[in-house]
């Protein structure tokens, strides 16, 4: 069954505001972002967080990947071309980030499609990543309700994988009533990003970034950076999610009005990532983002802490 939502409403100024500082202080801080990527997206996943601010750190090498993670700003894990070194380097990584107290991100590249990375996503569930984040297809295929997309391509869409999304945000919710651990991003025409409690949708960007190797890869570094930062800056995981979402299409939006495709766009995107400002992600925010309420999950698993603060998202 699906869960119950409220109806949405636009993103509130606090929110705007937050996310317009955010994306002012990930600039200002430049986070050390290690990533435990695909050999296909290295180069633009590293290119991407330079033109955006954070700096990047490709170490997924056994014996230093955990020491890395212990002093990284926050921990990019991406299943896209999961050798068995790389495997061997995630666990250490994981492993001393969560030691560490270093959030991390999932990213369970062709999860349900292929079985050995399937199970090794959800061994990597056991970790506590602080984000996954998704196709419709993979986080349904996380979430036990669906058997994955074709490849790396999603079949299903964004509105679909609701139930599964809040599903998977739930299962790693505290018992006791503190705040949501967990934030699922599911990408698409309008992404989605909730922690079982909220579900904000980002709309805008621009199908030109799903022309692109690595669009999507690369966004899963950008949002380990501004879930760092949004942790030194006091906003909570699922604020600086919706934020990086929103901060990223705005790029995309920008670099596709002057180019013609795909080729001229990719470079076009690496100059809206440094040159979007501040203020152009709180209009963004403004005209783009919309929240609802998640009013019953229909299948919990565990027991989610509604009535607690809302997350002040509106």
């Amino acid at each position: 069954m699906s869960p119950t939502l409220s109806d949405p409403v636009p993103a509130g100024d606090g929110f705007t505001r937050r996310a317009t500082a955010l994306t002012a202080a990930v600039r200002a801080t430049s986070p050390l972002i290690q990533c435990a990527t695909n050999q296909v997206v290295a180069n633009f996943t590293a290119n991407v967080l330079l033109a955006a601010g954070p700096a990047p750190a490709m170490v997924d090498v056994p014996g230093e990947a955990g020491e890395f993670a212990a002093i990284a700003s926050a921990l990019l894990v991406n299943l896209g071309t999961p050798h068995e070194a790389q495997r061997v380097g995630m666990l250490e990584a994981v492993g001393a980030a969560t030691v560490h107290g270093t959030p991390w991100v999932l990213d369970p590249v062709a999860a349900g499609a292929v079985g050995l990375r399937t199970r090794f996503a959800h061994e990597l569930l056991t970790h506590s990543p602080a984000v996954v984040r998704g196709n419709a297809s993979e986080i349904l295929a996380l979430a036990g309700t669906g058997s994955g997309g074709r490849g790396v391509d999603a079949t299903d869409d964004v509105d679909a994988a609701v139930p599964g999304a809040v599903r998977l945000a739930l299962t790693a919710t505290r018992h006791d009533g503190a705040a949501p651990t967990r934030v699922v991003a599911v990408s698409g025409a309008a992404d989605l990003i909730t922690d079982g409690r909220d579900v904000i949708r980002v709309g805008g960007g621009s199908e030109l970034l799903t022309r692109v190797t690595g669009g999507g890869c690369a966004l899963g570094a950008i949002i380990a950076a501004f879930v760092a930062t949004g942790r030194v800056e006091r906003m909570t995981d699922v604020e600086s999610v919706a934020a990086a979402h929103a901060f990223y299409s705005a790029a995309a939006e920008r670099a596709a009005a002057g180019t013609p495709g795909p080729g001229s766009f990719q470079a076009a995107f690496l100059d809206a990532l440094a040159t979007v400002t501040p203020a152009d992600i709180g209009a963004f925010v403004g005209g783009h983002a919309r929240v609802a309420r998640v009013q019953d999950a229909a299948e919990p698993i565990g027991q989610n802490p509604r009535g607690a603060d809302a997350g002040d998202t509106r």
